[in-house]
């Protein structure tokens, strides 16, 4: 369970750093699923790539430097909360793709914070 865990983690955290980096750099010619990014407001791409950028640390550091473990659990749940209100932002855009991916992204951290905080914590 702890092997499954940390590969997990890793994989989220890259995933929600790299995502949580697009939101500040913004470049152009992103994929058409990733074109509602371009319709944020600067206010909302700081917000959220701030959140994605310290939710994606927040699943590697604590464990790697046994720092305030209890950090990962708060982190996962953190970036639910996120991706669920990515799924409401894409809902009246029609956008069923992406929010399949919010929600898939939703039952992935919502595991690792159960099972860091219940299951097998740090």
């Amino acid at each position: 369970m702890n092997v499954l865990l940390w590969i997990l983690q890793v994989l989220l955290a890259v995933y929600f750093l790299f995502t949580g980096v697009v939101h500040f750099v913004l470049p152009p010619g992103l994929p058409d699923q990733m074109g509602w990014m371009y319709e944020l407001s600067p206010t909302l791409h700081y917000i959220s790539g701030a959140a994605e950028i310290l939710g994606g640390l927040g699943l590697i550091l604590p464990g790697i430097t046994r720092i305030k473990t209890w950090l990962t659990p708060l982190a996962a749940a953190g970036l639910m909360v996120v991706m669920i209100l990515a799924a409401f932002w894409h809902l009246p855009r029609g956008e069923s793709l992406n929010i399949g991916m919010n929600l898939v992204m939703v039952l992935l951290t919502g595991f690792v914070a159960y099972a860091r905080w219940k299951v097998k914590p740090l």
